[in-house]
């Protein structure tokens, strides 16, 4: 398929890949792209591995299936590297994004030979500074849109903040909280 930009997402269960690969579906399709967010469900549960994916683009997606060659993942855990081969049929001309406080030349001694680029973001460290607690997802969802470029920052921050407006209309700290963990997300990302 060409123009479509395909992600694959590994978390656990309770991590937020799931509802991220979601929300990016959501932010793409209000932007007036053609859209696929979804997970693989099988028995997970709390803690468990998961797979979430997005198909991303400009024309009509007529492919209803898992992804198997992705142009990027994201990692959201980073004791899934040693777990589940995460770059398994990943391009290498797109990249991983892994959720670690080690620096990209540290992570890809542990990624089997995958000569993409790879990314790194500490997300436990953004999300406690701007949510005082560990969600993960939001900053990963930061990190996907800069090093895909699947859509315009401007855009994406736009609608990302009309949506947590309307999910958290009476929490409002959730929602700035959101926002400020999106912006430094974007900023902290390393290559």
């Amino acid at each position: 398929m060409e123009n479509v930009v395909e992600i694959r997402w590994h978390g656990r269960g309770g991590q937020g890949a799931k509802t991220a690969a979601l929300l990016l579906a959501d932010v793409a399709f209000k932007t007036g792209k053609y859209v696929q967010g979804f997970p693989e469900y099988g028995p997970e549960r709390m803690g468990a591995p998961i797979t979430a994916y997005n198909r991303i683009g400009e024309e009509e997606i007529r492919v209803h299936s898992n992804i198997y060659h992705p142009d990027y993942v994201v990692v959201v855990d980073s004791g899934l590297l040693k777990a589940v081969d995460v770059t398994k049929g990943l391009s290498p001309e797109g990249g991983i994004i892994v959720n670690t406080s080690k620096t990209p030349e540290q992570i890809k001694e542990s990624l089997g030979g995958y000569t993409g680029k790879v990314y790194t973001i500490d997300a436990k460290k953004v999300s406690v500074a701007c949510l005082g607690k560990y969600f993960p997802n939001t900053p990963m969802l930061a990190a996907i849109v800069k090093v895909s470029g699947v859509m315009d920052w401007d855009t994406f921050f736009s609608e990302m903040q009309a949506s947590f407006e309307h999910k958290f209309s009476s929490k409002p700290e959730v929602i700035e909280g959101n926002m400020n963990a999106l912006k430094m997300a974007y900023e902290e990302v390393k290559e």
